[in-house]
């Protein structure tokens, strides 16, 4: 029997064991973990390709979370939306798609207050910094790349004018700082 190492262990401990895996070993690995949680499911699809779409797990989830179906008394979940973007960003590594996501994040959160009503303070906060995150994040791509994206943030922007807290003004001044050829 082997000596085991007492404290937390690390991935060196785990990639140990894990280079002695033989294929078939790794193989039913990785369907438990697939099978675990869906969280797990969505990582694999979206690191494999496999599926149509695999930011829409993490789309269901932002939506979700920041359009939350008011009937059934669902709370905002700024966090869990927040937490997809990354775990997205973490499986594929994909500027675009986490570029998409962040306007996405915004995008529902701005149509809920616009359709459900005034927030608080701290999500438009949220919101703010999402869309100064995805402004940042489209500046780095080629021109040729951002025109859909900065179309997006400006209908977010038009359609927030009515909304309180210095909601609009800071959008707008996000957007204007970022593409003053649009003012």
């Amino acid at each position: 029997m082997s000596k085991r190492k007492t404290g937390n262990p690390t991935w060196s401990d785990v990639k140990s064991v894990v280079t002695g895996l033989n294929q078939k070993e790794l193989l039913k690995l990785v369907a438990d973990l697939y099978r675990f949680s869906k969280e797990n499911k969505a990582f694999i699809h979206a690191r494999f390709a496999v599926g149509d779409d695999p930011m829409a797990p993490y789309k269901k989830t932002i939506e979700a979370s920041m359009y939350p179906d008011m009937y059934e008394d669902k709370p905002v979940q700024i966090s869990k939306a927040k937490k997809a973007i990354t775990s997205y960003s973490k499986a594929i590594g994909d500027s675009l798609g986490e570029i998409d996501l962040m306007v996405f994040f915004v995008e529902c959160g701005n149509n809920f207050t616009v359709n459900c009503g005034d927030m608080d303070e701290g999500f438009y906060d949220a919101l703010i910094r999402m869309y100064r995150r995805s402004i940042q994040k489209i500046l780095s791509l080629p021109k040729d790349e951002q025109s859909v994206y900065k179309d997006r943030l400006e209908k977010i922007m038009t359609s927030a004018s009515d909304i309180g807290w210095g909601y609009h003004d800071m959008l707008s001044d996000e957007y204007y700082s970022a593409f003053p050829e649009d003012e």
